[in-house]
């Protein structure tokens, strides 16, 4: 089965967006954390914006020397420069450069004709070659640019020594069918060739991030750029954790799987929101409070009798200690009895009944129950003590 490669821009792109800045330090733990999921490599940063930012990167190449690290830099000779000079210390290294080639990029924001960009994507690849080993090149806003001279673009780019193109949805305008045959038409025109490996980068302005990057894979493409909790610009990027577990689950239909060791998304995904402070949406896919949880009592009962009813991956696969059965208005007698055994309490049908009733209406008052509230309940209506099971779950509610 084909490998999809991981390209992770957390620390660059993820952190371009409002909120997310880190320094150095923050840098470096997340990268760490980065090898231990093992992401095929890690784009550290863009380090002409600042003088801070090359010294990060600088600094990620020599802290963590398993994973191959990357740089990005316009097509430009200053900002490769930039990018070649914070590389150096890296075990392995990747050259990233970038300019738009859509018209209304080349038009309003660079003032370039289509030729000037040809030229300047040739000679910057050319350049950057001659330091690198291994070049990107990164045709932006590629899903907005007229299909025939986006092949151009392409085939100049492998001729001046890119062996990776990325065809990015930058402002997340596509829709998959078209994302995923943007690709087909590329490979086409290059003869497929075995040399080049294409690379998906989809922004989440529509929700359909990691959709089409999932295209794209359908497409051929064997290379995603994702980020941890799905951070980056304006609505973010395409979310790791979501690609990876949807290449682990549907691998057979995707044709498809990735490198990630599965169990450390849960505490990337925990460490990332330490350093930023960003929590990530309860109801988040894979990673949120709620992704394990369960209040309904049909949910329930299911999950309780096989887990595969209601979780198509344990939540201990993803690095998530364990599921939670949540007893609220809506939960079920099996799980509040399932509860009341983990406590200590062993409750006959007709107390069990009324515990559930009193659980019921105290939901209803609250929303929430926690567990001191069913302890004291259950206490209650059992007439006896706590035990010795109940009462350590009293002292730790």
């Amino acid at each position: 089965m084909d490998v999809v490669r991981i390209f992770d821009t957390t620390l660059r792109d993820g952190e371009q967006s409002p909120g997310f800045s880190m320094n150095t330090e923050e840098k470096i733990r997340m990268a760490k954390q980065l090898a231990a999921l093992n992401v095929d490599i890690i784009e550290a940063g863009f380090p002409i914006s600042s003088k801070g930012d090359l010294e990060a990167v600088q600094a990620v190449a020599k802290e963590v020397r398993s994973v191959p690290i990357a740089a990005l830099a316009r097509a430009k000779k200053h900002d490769i420069d930039a990018a070649i000079e914070s590389l150096k210390p890296a075990a392995s290294s990747r050259l990233h450069i970038f300019l738009a080639t859509s018209d209304l990029h080349l038009q309003v924001k660079l003032n370039m004709t289509r030729e000037q960009a040809l030229e300047a994507i040739e000679s910057m690849i050319r350049y950057g070659r001659q330091h690198v080993g291994e070049v990107e090149f990164s045709a932006e806003d590629a899903g907005r640019t007229d299909i025939g001279y986006l092949c151009q673009v392409c085939k100049v780019a492998v001729e001046a020594g890119a062996t990776i193109l990325n065809l990015p949805d930058t402002v997340g305008y596509a829709v998959p069918e078209e994302y995923g045959e943007m690709f087909r038409r590329v490979r086409a025109y290059l003869d497929d060739d075995p040399k080049v490996t294409l690379s998906a980068h989809c922004h989440d302005d529509l929700g359909l991030a990691v959709a089409n990057s999932l295209a794209a894979v359908r497409a051929g493409v064997r290379q995603i750029e994702c980020t941890i909790n799905g951070i980056g610009e304006r609505a973010g990027n395409a979310s790791l954790e979501e690609i990876a577990v949807a290449l682990a689950v549907r691998k057979e239909n995707l044709g498809a799987k990735t490198n990630i060791e599965l169990s450390q998304l849960f505490p990337a995904s925990r460490l990332l929101t330490e350093i930023t402070g960003a929590q990530v949406a309860p109801n988040k896919a894979v990673v949120g409070a709620n992704a394990f949880a369960h209040e309904a009592g049909i949910h329930q009962d299911g999950i309780i009798k096989n887990p595969l009813t209601y979780e198509i991956i344990s939540p201990e696969t993803v690095g998530v200690p364990s599921r939670s059965l949540v007893l609220g208005k809506h939960s079920g007698r099996n799980a509040l009895r399932t509860t009341l055994k983990d406590l200590g309490y062993d409750a006959s049908d007709a107390e069990l009944a009324e515990v559930y009733r009193r659980v019921t209406a105290l939901a209803d008052q609250s929303k929430t129950v926690s567990m001191r509230n069913i302890v004291a309940i259950a206490h209650e209506v059992l007439r006896r003590g706590a035990g010795p099971v109940a009462a350590e779950a009293t002292s730790a509610a």
